[in-house]
């Protein structure tokens, strides 16, 4: 049966990569990007493959929650299910990394923003659904007070803590939710990929990006990650691996939820 799949962050790299292995499947892919020209050329591409399903453009700035939510109201409005939300849509390095609140806006991007689009959907995901997060075999403690307090990050510190704080509220909301909920993984997709981020991170082309829109694809539709609720797998090891260990704390990353559910309090005023 076709199913209905989200993609954030499809206009390039792992994310385009993985509409376009999806596509032959007649799925209806739902295409997330930030600009209406490249989301106008990528769906006339995914269109054109053979066997396509239906193909919706969505256009949101990440790093604005009033866009955020403004995407889920959206995909809201046209879809009473969602079978499938996968947040692949992550930043490395920004120009001026503060978004308009003062907030680090990679932080916001990579966590927030997934955390916020998640549990928006979660009525049109019900407990058939399933939430694939973009994590990454980088993945450092994270400095919540000092993101709270908008301290100044370095590229690579901002993204290893972003990613493991997308895997610890990953595992956290699995474990809340229980049988109530979506089937939500956390995936690195594989190290070194050959993604415009990889490129601005490593300074080198990466490895091929269908490695990295396989295992999404799987996660997404195959009977492997069926029962993946809760778990980290590590495309590196072509398996289901132990993450960060601050991921397996229940206490941090209660500590974490509580405190991404407190700034979008605020962030809503």
């Amino acid at each position: 049966m076709p199913k209905t799949i989200l993609i954030t962050g499809s206009t390039d790299g792992i994310g385009l990569e993985t509409a376009k292995m999806i596509a032959p499947k007649g799925h209806t892919l739902l295409l997330h990007g930030r600009s209406p020209d490249k989301l106008t050329a990528i769906a006339r591409t995914v269109r054109a493959i053979e066997g396509a399903g239906e193909v919706k453009t969505y256009r949101a700035e990440l790093s604005v929650l009033s866009e955020v939510r403004a995407l889920a109201d959206e995909v809201e409005g046209d879809f009473e299910s969602i079978d499938v939300l996968i947040n692949n849509a992550g930043v490395f390095k920004m120009s001026n990394p503060l978004n308009r609140d003062g907030y680090d806006a990679r932080f916001i991007v990579n966590v927030v923003a997934p955390y916020l689009l998640t549990k928006a959907l979660l009525p049109r995901l019900g407990f058939e659904g399933r939430v694939v997060n973009l994590s990454s075999a980088a993945q450092a403690p994270v400095d919540l007070n000092g993101f709270l307090k908008k301290r100044t990050f370095s590229d690579g510190e901002a993204y290893a803590q972003s990613k493991l704080a997308l895997t610890m509220w990953s595992i956290e909301m699995a474990r809340t939710l229980g049988p109530d909920g979506p089937m939500i993984v956390a995936v690195n997709p594989a190290s070194f990929l050959g993604s415009k981020m990889a490129r601005e991170a490593y300074g080198q082309s990466g490895h091929d990006l269908s490695i990295g829109a396989d295992i999404l694809t799987r996660a997404a539709l195959s009977d492997e990650f069926a029962d993946a609720s809760g778990r980290y797998y590590d495309n590196d090891r072509k398996t289901f691996a132990q993450p960060h260990p601050d991921a397996l704390d229940p206490q941090k990353s209660e500590a974490l939820v509580q405190a991404l559910e407190a700034l979008l309090g605020r962030l809503k005023q």
